[in-house]
């Protein structure tokens, strides 16, 4: 072989290539000389290459945070996107019309589309009940500030004549007193007197 052979024939050998044909001048199987061919096909595995692994931070996290967000966002956004489209096809915006002799529109009717309709009536609140029930708010406080100016002044009263056991008095357990008199009683038998 030569040497430009030899060179392409280890340079076929670091390559990733799993087949190569090599034609070189030489005897032939009859005795005479002529080009040949070899067509050689190998595995090459490359062990003594040196080619390296990078070393990453995994990106696992990051990936499974992607596809729960993806699949939560389409969890929401699929059936709400098929609900307005139904809404928008199917019923549509209503139609302004004179309200009837003795009739009382409640506040939702006021609104033209059937979602805001809908939201207006079982998620948001009425002016009527936002107003009725801060006036219950006003209510429960005024009421916990009497209670409070009630207790203060009954207090004071207690404190001013001390006839009452309300604030001021402590309980004693005769349970623990009894005790007490019992280790005492005790402790000058063993110790005895002096």
């Amino acid at each position: 072989m030569t040497k430009d052979r030899l060179a392409d024939l280890q340079t076929w050998r670091r390559c990733s290539c799993r087949s190569v044909t090599i034609t070189s001048l030489g005897r032939l199987a009859d005795g005479s000389l002529g080009l040949a061919q070899w067509h050689w096909t190998k595995a090459i595995r490359q062990m003594s290459d040196h080619r390296t692994m990078p070393i990453k931070p995994s990106r696992w996290s990051w990936n499974r945070f992607k596809d729960l967000m993806h699949f939560y966002i389409m969890l929401g956004v699929i059936p709400s996107a098929l609900v307005i489209t139904y809404v928008n096809l199917f019923i549509g915006p209503a139609q302004l019309a004179e309200i009837p002799e003795g009739y009382v529109p409640e506040a939702h009717e006021y609104f033209s589309h059937p979602i805001t309709r809908w939201m207006a009536k079982n998620v948001n609140k009425s002016y009527q009940q936002e107003y009725e029930l801060m006036c219950h708010h006003i209510y429960e406080v005024e009421y916990q500030q009497k209670l409070r100016a009630a207790e203060r002044r009954i207090h004071d009263k207690m404190a001013e004549k001390q006839d009452t056991q309300a604030y001021y008095y402590e309980p004693v357990s005769s349970r623990q007193e009894r005790y007490i008199r019992d280790v005492d009683q005790a402790n000058l038998e063993n110790s005895g007197t002096n």
